[in-house]
């Protein structure tokens, strides 16, 4: 049990963080094209860098567990 507990945990991390950091991109971006609307090919490039990083991280991260779980 103990061992599906801490699977369990550590899944949830490495489903959280980059739900976070999506979330905190969108909020970011429509900000910032709020404030700008011109930079819009700018912002969008570099929101699309974060999030593309993000779900790397995030499959990295379960690969890890997949692997250390085994």
């Amino acid at each position: 049990m103990d061992r599906n507990l801490s699977l369990l945990l550590i899944f949830t991390f490495c489903i959280l963080g980059p739900c976070w950091v999506f979330a905190q991109c969108a909020k970011s971006s429509i900000n910032a094209l709020g404030r700008n609307p011109s930079a819009a090919p700018k912002i969008l490039q570099t929101m699309i860098v974060v999030l593309v990083f993000a779900e790397a991280a995030a499959i990295v991260a379960m690969l890890v567990v997949f692997q250390l779980f085994e």
